[in-house]
């Protein structure tokens, strides 16, 4: 399956991250560190990423971090993040597909607010379990199909305002189908993160360990 992610996401996020501003803030996912907090250091991934700020996070704590996302700007500030935090993240900009990581090489992968295009997102889904080693975690918080209520009621909340890039706890069993989830839930959150992440939204959240 060939997919192409069409120029306006690439200007959307682009404009979005260059501003001065950190769109989603400077720390961490709340969810991401306190899940992170419990793993031991080693190599993780970061789908996705924006503005570097779980990479950054992952780093000060010892991690081997990796991060994409289709965003030059975005790359742009994560790297200046962690430059100024004095640590190192290997950030690739492009679509998942054009990018060569290896079978089994991460021990975790953080995928938090990875939103990707209705059409590709279970799709990369399966591509991003090839690179998780057997044992492996990935940590999820992302946007609900409840939370299109709460983005229609309050557009600071943020998050995709088209249903199919929501998703379900059916489609994560689904994707996830071979994992061990030690936490599979959806439920309503009070969202604090820079200047789009704000008010009352419904998201799920996963903590998942490949079989």
């Amino acid at each position: 399956m060939k997919t192409i992610m069409e120029q306006f996401w690439k200007d959307r996020w682009n404009e979005r991250y260059s501003n001065k501003e950190f769109a989603y803030g400077e720390e961490p996912n709340k969810y991401l560190k306190k899940e992170l907090d419990k793993l031991k250091a080693g190599t993780i991934l970061f789908p996705a990423e924006g503005e570097g700020r779980n990479a950054v996070y992952a780093a000060k704590m010892g991690w081997n971090v990796f991060a994409f996302d289709i965003s030059v700007e975005g790359k742009k500030k994560a790297l200046h993040l962690a430059a100024s935090n004095d640590v190192k993240i290997n950030y690739e900009v492009g679509e998942l597909e054009s990018i060569d990581y290896e079978l089994e090489q991460f021990d975790a992968i953080g995928l938090i607010y990875a939103h990707f295009p209705a059409a590709i997102k279970s799709h990369n889904h399966k591509i991003l379990d090839q690179y998780l080693r057997k044992g492996g975690v990935v940590i999820f918080e992302s946007f609900s199909k409840k939370h299109l209520s709460y983005v229609q009621k309050d557009e600071k909340a943020g998050g995709p305002k088209d249903i199919d890039s929501l998703f379900s706890i059916e489609e994560i069993k689904a994707d996830f189908s071979n994992y061990d989830f030690e936490e599979l839930v959806e439920m309503e959150i009070e969202l604090n993160e820079g200047l789009f992440h704000n008010g009352k939204g419904s998201v799920i959240r996963f903590v998942g360990r490949k079989k």
